[in-house]
C-alpha cells in the first residue's frame, strides 16, 4: 500500500466533513476495529477472521458487509472462499491512532512514545 504523506489541507467547511463523521461512525464498533487490526498484515477469510476476533462467522460477515459498503475492505473470491483485505492504509491509520490515543488514557508513558527505532508492536487483544 502506498502511504499518503501529504498534509491535510481541508478546512472546517470542507464538503468531506460530514462523510468523515460517517467514517468515524462506521469505525465506532469494537468488532470492526478488531477486524481492521486483524487485516493490517494481509487478507483473511471470514472463518479466520471469526477465530481472530472471537465472533461467529455470521457476525463477522455482517460487519464486513458494512466495511465493504464504506469502502474500508475489499473482497476477493477464490473458489468458494472469500478473502478480505483493507482497501488502503487510511482505516488502519485511523484505528492505530485511536488505539494510541487509548494508551494515553491508560498509561502515563504510552508505549508508542518510547524512544525506539523500531515500530511499536501490534496492540494486544
Amino acid at each position: 500500500m502506498r502511504e499518503d504523506r501529504s498534509p491535510c489541507a481541508f478546512g472546517p467547511d470542507s464538503a468531506y466533513v460530514e462523510l468523515a463523521a460517517e467514517v468515524f461512525s462506521l469505525l465506532a464498533d469494537v468488532t470492526r476495529i478488531r477486524i481492521i487490526l486483524a487485516l493490517r498484515d494481509g487478507e483473511m477469510s471470514v472463518n479466520r477472521l471469526s477465530d481472530v476476533v472471537d465472533k461467529s462467522p455470521t457476525a463477522v460477515s455482517q460487519h464486513l458487509a458494512k466495511l465493504r459498503w464504506g469502502k474500508v475492505v475489499r473482497a476477493r473470491q477464490d473458489g468458494n472462499r472469500v478473502f478480505y483485505s483493507l482497501v488502503d492504509e487510511h482505516a488502519r491509520q485511523l484505528v492505530t491512532q485511536a488505539v494510541f490515543q487509548a494508551q494515553h488514557v491508560v498509561d502515563e508513558q504510552p508505549a508508542h512514545h518510547a524512544a525506539s527505532s523500531t515500530p511499536p508492536p501490534h496492540p494486544a487483544g
